[in-house]
């Protein structure tokens, strides 16, 4: 028994629509590696073992690659210098600031941009540069600046 190559086309398809509704879904790479069987079957005429072997192997061949490609462009990860999804604050840490109001018992007011934003830290005067240092929920955490 071995199932016709075009079976695996129509389920290569299906896992590429399947990924284009189900979110957060890698089925692009298995669809691939349905794809791929469909190829080798229709190229070599495989047995029905020889056909899952290929499934099995191409589709974590290609899961493999696009772990990698999704690593290079930092699709889903951390990635250095772009946005931290879900994450924001952790993105400000490093940001230089001023003081817009002064800081008192170490609490205070900084500017960074056009927003202002509640900081914890030693007290400064008004106008003295600060950088951020840690985030705290909606509270920054700052230290004085070096030139």
């Amino acid at each position: 028994m071995t199932l016709p190559w075009w079976a695996w086309v129509i389920l290569a398809g299906v896992l590429g629509v399947a990924e284009l509704h189900v979110p957060g879904s890698y089925l692009i790479w298995i669809a691939l590696g349905a794809a791929v069987t469909s190829a080798v079957h229709a190229a070599f005429g495989a047995s029905l073992e020889g056909q899952l072997l290929t499934f099995v192997l191409g589709s974590a061949l290609s899961c493999g690659i696009g772990y990698f490609v999704y690593r290079h462009y930092g699709i889903g990860l951390h990635h250095r210098g772009q946005p931290l999804l879900n994450e924001r604050g952790l993105a400000m840490v490093g940001t230089r600031g001023t003081v817009c109001e002064t800081f008192r018992n170490g609490a205070g007011k900084v500017r960074l941009g056009d927003s202002v934003w509640l900081a914890a830290g030693p007290d400064f005067a008004e106008g003295a540069p600060v950088v951020v240092s840690a985030v705290r929920g909606t509270r920054l955490v700052v230290e004085a600046a070096k030139p």
